[in-house]
């Protein structure tokens, strides 16, 4: 849906329902992904009714639904919407809303609830969703009446609907992005309203001020000085360039600076991946060099991160050997982890936007020295990974998926664990929102839908999303709708029958004890013990579960059959699952083990 309509002005009946669609339509919500059940079946007629205005999918499980709306926040500058019924349903979205909490994704997420006059009694599907919920989201609301038997409480309970829809687009994605969560009992659900609607009433947020957050001309100015006076810096910028659609503005700064750059997880795609000046992802699994250049550099320009254990292993020991300035919208980030010489709240792309205007040629640090060490670092640590003439490696086999789609424009969606970071490895991503990884909570099953949410709100686009077997089976049931829906979703599946990194981690840290982390059944020893990995049957059959779903799907085994099977699937004009088996034995490497340092780092 390319326009957004307007809902009708004129005085009218409508549900409380009603109101609450009317006013999503309102504030642009264009896609919904919503399960139905009996405490929010007024909502899903009320979807009915507005079909030619808001697409309502229907996902197979509202985990899945909840992920399917982060991959239209993720890959949008829009707000993705989800919806549950209450009990079970409310709480199998959890999950998905604590990664979006985790992430900085904004999005909303609709609960329905008991009618008020049952609530605190332990009513058929009841559940406290919003307590649940509290810790998880970055605001929420509850709809409810003051007096539920008195009418003109109702009213004024239905009149706050479109304020409360208005304020929960807004909080969602202004300052640092979040879930939000409205939970609307059916009582005022079904309660009606018969006369005019303002459809955009006043805010009521005090205290609430993300609008305002600016560097100060003096911060500005000392940024500028420590960079000019620096011979060693680093750009270290995270997910808060991609929320804040600062992509241009870093790289406009990159180049005029000549500073280098290194991402994080979340950060992959804010500057061209395969740009010179590029050190790709640092951290755990982070290229050699990156984590090297981070602990010589003498200037760290940390923009919208987090400083996480993920990238900083042993904290105090991180980036010691320089000054850091660190530039967040949230105030809660500045010295939370890693104290800052130069602290600035700010909006990224506000503080980029004035950097570039006030730095000068004069303003360049003598880089040249600094460049040549990191050149160095990059022919003496590249990115490797054993040459196999028979077996799909998994670098390998996303390697060459980058080859075949390097010139398209390609979302890709991830699940959690080996995969996911080989791809954060291998592909190099050149622009922003193009790259969708639960990073901060890791949820296995995360890939599946969010590619559905994706394709949803980008038709046309080509989509992937790149899987393990393992993380795949967590959300399999959305095959369901990619067929229904008719969302053209690649899958390709790196099937080597194992939880990948936990088995990457028995091995080195667990003497290889196995420990209920192979997938496939226990008369297949094969899988268990040495040899290649790639011999024997595989279980599940993800071929002919693809085809029970009316998803097209293909197995390869061998090298010299891959390209063309991978070149196959991309051209298909529908959904396709593409199941690659794959050694179980290759592990993700570079790696610093959890709270170490560069000097722990493992490269062969």
């Amino acid at each position: 849906m390319s326009t957004v309509q307007q809902p009708k002005t004129a005085k009218q009946t409508l549900t409380g329902a009603d109101i609450l669609v009317e006013a999503l339509i309102h504030n642009g919500g264009q896609y919904m992904f919503a399960y139905p059940g009996g405490c929010s079946m007024p909502l899903h007629q009320a979807l009915r009714k507005a079909r030619d205005r808001i697409r309502t999918i229907l996902p197979r499980h509202e985990q899945g639904g909840a992920f399917a709306a982060q991959g239209v926040s993720r890959s949008t500058d829009g707000v993705g919407l989800c919806m549950a019924t209450s009990g079970p349903g409310a709480t199998n979205l959890v999950t998905a809303i604590a990664d979006a909490k985790m992430d900085s994704i904004p999005l909303i997420a609709i609960t329905g609830q008991v009618p008020q006059a049952v609530i605190g009694t332990d009513a058929f599907q009841e559940t406290p969703i919003v307590e649940i919920c509290r810790g998880i989201v970055k605001h929420s609301y509850m709809i409810t009446a003051d007096d539920y038997n008195d009418p003109e409480s109702v009213k004024a309970a239905l009149l706050s609907i479109p304020r409360i829809v208005k304020e929960a687009y807004f909080v969602a994605k202004t300052g640092r992005p979040g879930p939000i969560l409205i939970d609307f009992p059916k009582n005022i659900q079904l309660a009606s309203l018969d006369e005019e609607i303002d459809w955009d009433p006043p805010m009521k947020l005090p205290g609430y001020r993300p609008l305002q957050r600016k560097a100060a001309p003096e911060q500005i100015k000392q940024a500028i000085a420590a960079i000019r006076r620096s011979k060693r810096p680093i750009l270290y910028v995270g997910g808060g360039i991609i929320n804040a659609d600062a992509s241009e503005e870093l790289t406009a700064f990159a180049k005029k600076s000549n500073i280098p750059v290194t991402m994080t997880a979340m950060g992959l795609g804010a500057f061209p991946g395969d740009d010179p000046q590029s050190l790709h992802m640092l951290g755990m699994h982070g290229t050699a060099y990156a984590n090297y250049a981070i602990n010589e550099a003498d200037l760290l320009l940390a923009f919208g991160v987090r400083f996480d254990d993920r990238v900083t292993g042993k904290l105090d020991e991180f980036a010691s050997r320089g000054k850091i300035i660190h530039v967040d919208i949230d105030p809660s980030e500045i010295h939370k982890n890693k104290e800052a010489h130069v602290p600035i709240v700010a909006d990224v792309k506000e503080f980029l936007t004035t950097l570039n205007a006030t730095f000068t040629d004069a303003d360049k640090p003598d880089v040249a020295e600094w460049n040549a060490q990191i050149a160095e670092w990059k022919t003496k640590f590249p990115m490797k990974y054993r040459e196999s003439d028979e077996w799909i490696l998994q670098q390998w086999a996303i390697e060459e998926f980058w080859r075949q789609t390097k010139d398209q424009d390609t979302f890709v969606a991830v699940g959690v664990g080996q995969h996911q970071m080989f791809a954060a490895q291998w592909y190099k991503f050149r622009k922003a929102k193009r790259w969708l990884s639960s990073s901060g909570l890791g949820t296995m099953g995360f890939g599946l839908p969010a590619a559905m949410g994706v394709a949803a709100a980008n038709p046309g686009k080509l989509v992937v999303d790149i899987d393990g077997d393992g993380s795949f089976l967590m959300n399999v049931q959305e095959l369901a709708t990619l067929h229904c829906e008719k969302l053209p979703v690649k899958i390709l599946l790196l099937n080597n029958q194992h939880l990948g990194m936990v088995v990457q981690w028995e091995d080195r840290f667990m003497e290889g004890r196995r420990a209920h982390t192979y997938l496939g059944p226990i008369d297949h020893p094969e899988w268990l013990g040495e040899g290649d990995g790639s011999i024997g049957d595989t279980y599940p059959n993800f071929v002919q579960i693809a085809e029970g779903f009316g998803v097209k799907a293909k197995q390869v085994r061998k090298k010299k059959d891959y390209p063309a099977a991978l070149a196959e699937m991309l051209a298909h004009d529908g959904p396709y699952l593409l199941d690659v088996i794959c050694p179980y034995q290759e592990q993700v490497l570079p790696m610093i083990p959890g709270g170490k340092t560069v000097r722990d780092m493992i490269l062969e």
